[in-house]
């Protein structure tokens, strides 16, 4: 139904900076895309919010990260790309783009496959 493309993932040194990309391909055009968002998961923990945004809305930030990230979307796409600063070993984890989307007011979550964001001391 919809899929998310992600990049922008890779391996960065402590202070340095990182953008992530996600767009999302709808294949059913009916759906429509309401909130996008990044989450990260690391092994042993569970998949957690890093931040998001709804169309319309204030964006939210985990507050681990407040300050440091940004999320930002292009009105009428939907596409969302999260701007990591200040990036801390502690912010290593898988990153997923996540998109809540439907035909009506039930709506479902997709997901992406996940992009690697290593941060080295």
């Amino acid at each position: 139904q919809v899929q998310l493309v992600e990049s922008g993932g890779g391996l960065v040194q402590a202070g340095g900076s990182l953008r992530l990309s996600c767009i999302a391909v709808r294949r059913i055009f009916s759906i429509n895309i309401n909130t996008m968002g990044w989450y990260r998961q690391v092994p042993g923990q569970q998949r957690e919010l890093v931040a998001e945004v709804t169309r319309g809305g204030e964006p939210s930030y985990a507050d681990s990260v407040k300050g440091r990230f940004t999320i930002s979307s292009i009105s009428g796409r939907n596409s969302v790309s999260l701007e990591m600063n200040t990036l801390k070993p502690e912010d290593t984890a898988v990153y997923y783009c996540n998109a809540k989307g439907g035909s009506g007011t039930a709506m479902t979550d997709y997901w992406g496959q996940g992009t690697q964001v290593t941060v080295s001391s």
